[in-house]
């Protein structure tokens, strides 16, 4: 009896069947593939300690063509259907025509190409969950995630799963050979050396985490766009270590560590680099890199610096050494002085300046890089007041603005520390503000910077602007009318911003030598931009003229250079500062030369252009503006700009002197045709 109900119960369950696919034609419903994909991956999740040795079929997010994932479904038959790569829960079953929108819309418009193949977004549950305090697996919402091609991994980000595709590039891994493994978690890490990608830059290596453009708060960040400003830092130190041997250099955010190992490796013996980070993961990461550099990571942090013994090193002997020291940058700059000291935090360094200006040797120069754009680039006015002390507004020439607002910022810092600065070099571009400064310790040198600081009026209608004096009204500052001709008030006051030079030209024409010699030529032509606007020249044979070979001269200090010859004396080569009358007429002669310095700000040929007129060529409008009798010269800041020390009326007034008439290059070009068609 009971095989017989056995039997009736078997027929009565085929008959079912055959019903459901007459209803629906031969396609297999949508419903039952998604429930078998999730069956699937509870099968494979309980099988975490028997992986499997064979190769895994393709799953359904991956297609080639936007036909191959509409054709998951049934899209020509009637009635509601369900997306093959959403839960029930996620996406309701619809009909036709807002199913295949739902496809292509949500999956394929951004999924990830490789070798052909197209990685859709998948939102089944295919991931793991992650266990609840007790222990248990608790439900929660899945994660949107892609599936690897190659080795099945789920990962959540898209940034992520293209990083994770060049690190399988760069192992030569491009078959999709791997075992079965979706079950492994893309954030769990890897063993040492495995989920690393490889990254080389000015001959130095270094170890990627595949999430480096956008980690988590315990992860390393490296930023590829941040190449320019490392070997600006770079030129700027091998410029210091001419002058002095050997040199303490701290790099006190060092993250991955590529910016100290790049000069310990090139710079050897004349630098003694010191790397600190507060985050456990950094540490480990700069000294897995400084392995991977053959550079040895010195033991004690007290310790001598010269080697202790045979090196242990497989490959031979280590090129330098470097100090990897897990402390706060304000802690460690507390503890021991310094000869360069370079800051890199997150956003602004503000927080950084008091402990970096407190054991800084004399002479010596501190770099400082700010990423916060948003605040610095007047995009958010309450966070500048707030860390800059500084009220702004968005302007032509925003970029040198934010640059000489930082350089405020710094000298205020160091003039609590009874000692001034010279700045050596401002850079303002898309992604961060770099401010090179020397350090000049003394009261008299910190009164010096701190009557620097000025405030600045600036003509809201026509963009003037300028400095004020020292103990002057602000009446009749601007040399405009728009005060008189408009209603209401038209200048505000901005800063209070550094109102001296920007540039040294000997420090940049010494970092231009530098470059040549390490073979930095992604940075050279902006050096000799640099060079040319701090003389506010459009020559570039200055760059390399005669004025290069011999010594410059820096706050009072003779600075050794690679050209010079032996016409400076023992105490010129030390750098020691010179004193009596010799360094009164030095200082009678910078301020001389004071009126040689570049102009302030720039103005933009296109913000101040005429409507209706054609202007002149930015090299030819150059070349007006000399002839009568301005100096001039391009700037890094804007490529459009031009620095000149031509008031605004006066700038006007040559451009529309050089501009032609729209409409009579039009009724010529008329004319003409009309004549060949005569």
């Amino acid at each position: 009896m009971a095989e017989l109900k056995e039997a009736e119960a078997a027929e009565l369950h085929q008959e079912d069947v055959d019903i459901k696919r007459g209803a629906g034609g031969d396609a297999v419903s949508t419903g039952d593939q998604a429930a078998d994909q999730v069956v699937k991956t509870e099968a494979a999740a309980d099988n975490d300690a028997k992986p499997s040795t064979t190769t895994t079929e393709r799953h359904v997010s991956i297609q080639t063509k936007l036909e191959g994932l509409e054709m998951l479904v049934d899209l020509s038959g009637a009635g509601r259907k369900s997306c093959p790569l959403c839960p029930e829960e996620k996406f309701k079953a619809c009909y036709s025509h807002k199913l295949r929108r739902h496809l292509q819309n949500l999956h394929w418009k951004v999924y990830v190409e490789f070798e052909g193949q197209r990685m859709c977004i998948c939102h089944l549950p295919c991931r793991n969950l992650k266990p609840s305090l007790s222990g248990d697996q608790v439900s929660g919402r899945h994660v949107a995630h892609y599936h690897c091609v190659v080795c099945s991994v789920t990962i959540a980000r898209k940034t992520d799963m293209i990083s994770h595709l060049k690190r399988h590039v760069n192992k030569g891994e491009t078959e999709a050979s791997y075992p079965a493994s979706s079950d492994v978690p893309f954030e769990e890490p890897a063993p040492s050396g495995q989920a690393y990608e490889i990254m080389k830059e000015l001959g130095t290596n270094v170890q990627l985490l595949p999430n480096h453009t956008t980690p988590q708060k315990s992860d390393t960040y490296f930023n590829r766009k941040m190449k320019t400003n490392r070997q600006l830092v770079f030129c700027s130190l091998a410029v210091l270590a001419e002058e002095r041997s050997p040199l303490e250099c701290l790099d006190a955010f060092g993250a991955t560590g590529i910016m100290g190992l790049q000069w310990a490796k090139h710079l050897r013996n004349a630098v003694k680099v010191t790397i600190t980070d507060i985050s456990d993961t950094c540490v480990k990461m700069i000294k897995e890199n400084c392995e991977l550099n053959h550079i040895r990571v010195e033991g004690n942090s007290r310790g001598p610096r010269g080697s202790d013994g045979p090196s242990s090193d497989a490959e031979g002997v280590p090129i330098a050494t470097v100090e990897v020291a897990k402390m706060d940058a304000n802690v460690m700059m507390h503890l021991r002085p310094f000869d360069y000291i370079h800051l890199d935090p997150f956003g602004t360094a503000v927080n950084y300046l008091d402990a970096a200006f407190r054991n800084v040797r004399n002479l010596g120069i501190i770099s400082v890089t700010s990423t916060d754009t948003g605040s610095l680039y007047a995009k958010s006015p309450n966070v500048t007041l707030r860390h800059y002390g500084c009220h702004i507004v968005r302007t032509e020439y925003y970029k040198e603005l934010a640059a000489r607002m930082v350089i405020a910022t710094v000298a205020r810092a160091a003039a609590r520390c009874n000692k001034g600065i010279e700045v050596l070099l401002a850079v303002a571009l898309e992604h961060f503000v770099l401010v090179v400064v020397r350090v000049l310790r003394g009261p008299t040198q910190a009164d010096e910077s701190a009557k620097k600081l000025r405030k600045l009026v600036h003509c809201q209608w026509c963009e003037e602007r300028v400095f004020l004096k020292l103990g002057n009204m602000v009446d009749d500052t601007l040399p405009c009318n728009c005060h008189g001709t408009l209603p209401g008030k038209t200048a505000v006051h901005l800063g209070p911003l550094w109102s001296g030079s920007l540039f040294n030209t000997g420090f940049l024409r010494r970092m231009l030598s530098a470059a040549v010699q390490h073979s930095m030529d992604d940075i050279q032509p902006l050096v000799k931009t640099l060079i040319c606007e701090s003389e506010c020249t459009t020559l570039k044979s200055l760059v390399h003229g005669p004025s290069a070979l011999i010594n410059q001269v820096e706050c009072g200090v003779v600075i050794k250079t690679l050209q010079s010859g032996e016409e400076s004396g023992p105490a010129d080569q030390s750098g020691k500062r010179k004193t009596g009358e010799e360094s009164g007429n030095v200082v009678k002669k910078l301020k001389s030369d004071a009126s040689l310095e570049h102009p302030p700000f720039y103005y933009s040929i296109h913000r101040h252009s005429i409507r209706g007129m054609n202007m002149p060529k930015l090299n030819k409008f150059l070349q007006y503006l000399t002839e009568a009798g301005f100096r001039v010269s391009r700037t890094h800041f804007d490529p459009t700009g031009i620095r000149t020390d031509a008031t605004l009326v006066q700038f006007k007034s040559v451009l529309t002197k050089y501009s032609v008439p729209t409409y009579t290059a039009t009724a010529t070009q008329t004319s003409v045709s009309t004549e060949k068609t005569v």
